[in-house]
């Protein structure tokens, strides 16, 4: 049996709250406009996770797709409430909690659209899409 000390104790439970405090801090990973897109071109429809990870992520956090893709968020159920808000205003989801909640949206134009979940963007919960025209 190990003997702890208070002073002991008191380091791990710093420790444990710095963890805690980096893991509500940690958000998609960087900013995902910076990040290799998913390739998901020459499909019909591409799938991304609201609250993965530590459930302050989009997953993937970039994704590239073929005009005309609808993109499906499917929430974890992780995380609280989370949504999906384009940045430029071309969508936006309700807030939502439930597991296995979704919200798509068709994107038909080329360009790059990044979106964010609003409570949680202070924490880097952002994601975009990134759509090509095939050819």
């Amino acid at each position: 049996m190990t003997n702890l000390t208070r002073r002991s104790v008191v380091r791990l439970a710093g420790a444990s709250a710095l963890a805690a405090l980096a893991g509500c801090a940690g958000g998609s990973g960087g900013d995902p406009s910076e990040q290799t897109p998913v390739d998901a071109t020459g499909r019909s429809g591409a799938t991304v996770a609201v609250g993965a990870g530590n459930g302050y992520q989009f997953d993937p956090p970039s994704i590239r797709v073929s005009a005309g893709t609808t993109v499906v968020w499917e929430w974890t159920g992780r995380g609280g409430q989370h949504n999906v808000v384009a940045e430029d205003g071309t969508f936006e989801s309700e807030l939502a909690v439930e597991e296995g909640h979704t919200f798509e949206h068709a994107f038909d134009e080329p360009g790059t659209y990044e979106y964010v979940c609003v409570p949680h963007q202070q924490q880097g919960m952002r994601g975009t899409v990134e759509v090509v025209e095939d050819g």
